[in-house]
């Protein structure tokens, strides 16, 4: 929906299970619908689509997008934005590191994310810029070498040939927004800056480059970097890197000795379908973990620190028993986004089917209070 000056907000439909065409379009019919009557029954409703590479296919290949455009048209619905991030399954499965594959050494990347670049060329409302979040390159110890790097730029520059092609025949701006993630190649800003610097700016395609790739800035996960988002975005700014997307989110915090009876509240938390990283500050020295499970074994000693942890958990919901969220830091982010120069905010909260019994909610009203929550403080 269209918010404040030129903002556009909505949330990502990869909370929804649906990995092919038909229940892409069966959580659109109920869910969303059901999301829009709440938080905007009377104007148009922005969709932030999440297509997986099957439901992708589908779409292209069975000729059903123009359909698509009519229906979405006729229900007030726009989209704006596409999450590129998972390739495939993302519910009712074992997801963990396998949401990084195909990474960006891949040319199954590219094509998905190309197929991707042509659905949002043809759903773009005219004159409203479109983004496609995607990895952020990959798992840090699977792309950590000098080639890696080589690789993951190149079909990086193949797909901005794809975006800026799709730019001159039809006048659609799409950005792809590499999404910065704890554990992940680009993990902190200072990897993002580093990587556009030295392998991505100054070609023979700068112009083009700079027009279509950008970031997708995730206040969850600049959260558990101990990273200040809004300080995150003005660094992107300085360094010419375009912020495509704000993700609107929070992390868990958790602040302890390592005693038992908090890991045992926290033990819920460590579920089995999606990564939760953790990065813990102890006496100003952070230290990381690939997932929670690790770091509930490795606890030692009993001195004060604090984990954040890469669990989304409701925005609205400040403390979750002993816990808290980072809503704190995401109002600062909320506060700095005229600043941004980003005009697309997604929020994405995934879990509620994995949250601890007591914090989950219905997810048609918990996402329509989220929505609800930042259009408040915007």
């Amino acid at each position: 929906m269209r918010v404040g000056d030129g903002l556009h907000l909505t949330y990502c439909t990869n909370v929804h299970p649906g990995e092919s065409l038909a229940e892409v379009r069966e959580a659109l019919a109920t869910k969303v619908l059901a999301v829009k009557r709440r938080v905007s029954p009377n104007a148009p409703f922005g969709v932030g689509l999440r297509l997986s590479a099957r439901a992708a296919s589908e779409l292209v290949d069975g000729g059903a997008l123009d359909e698509l455009r009519r229906w979405l048209d006729d229900h007030g619905l726009y989209v704006f934005t596409v999450n590129g991030f998972p390739f495939g399954a993302f519910h009712q499965t074992r997801v963990k590191e396998a949401v990084y594959l195909p990474d960006w050494r891949s040319d199954e990347r590219v094509a998905y994310s190309d197929r991707l670049a042509l659905i949002l060329g043809r759903l773009l409302p005219d004159g409203v810029e479109g983004s496609v979040s995607t990895v952020p390159g990959g798992l840090r110890g699977a792309v950590a070498d000098v080639e890696s790097r080589r690789a993951m730029a190149s079909r990086l520059r193949r797909h901005v040939e794809s975006l800026d092609r799709l730019w001159r025949e039809t006048g659609r701006t799409i950005v792809l927004a590499l999404e910065p993630e704890p554990g992940c190649f680009l993990e902190r800003s200072d990897d993002v800056v580093a990587f556009f610097g030295d392998y991505l700016f100054g070609g023979s395609d700068d112009e083009a480059v700079r027009r279509h790739l950008g970031v997708c800035l995730d206040a969850c996960h600049a959260a558990v970097e101990f990273e200040d988002a809004a300080e995150s975005a003005r660094r992107f700014r300085a360094a010419g890197i375009r912020i495509g997307k704000l993700q609107l989110s929070t992390a868990l915090v958790v602040d302890f000795r390592g005693d038992e009876e908090t890991l045992r509240a926290l033990a819920p938390f460590a579920e089995d379908t999606y990564l939760h990283q953790v990065v813990e500050r102890r006496g100003g020295v952070l230290r990381r973990w690939l997932d929670l499970p690790d770091a509930i074994r490795d606890v030692d000693g009993d001195d004060e620190r604090q984990w954040r942890i890469h669990f989304h958990v409701p925005l609205f919901r400040q403390q979750l028993g002993r816990f808290r969220n980072t809503q704190r830091e995401l109002a600062t982010l909320i506060a700095a986004i005229p600043d941004t120069g980003c005009r697309q905010l997604e929020v994405e909260t995934y879990t509620w089917g994995v949250l601890p019994d007591g914090y989950r909610a219905d997810v048609v009203g918990g996402i329509a209070r989220e929505l609800l929550w930042v259009k408040e403080r915007l």
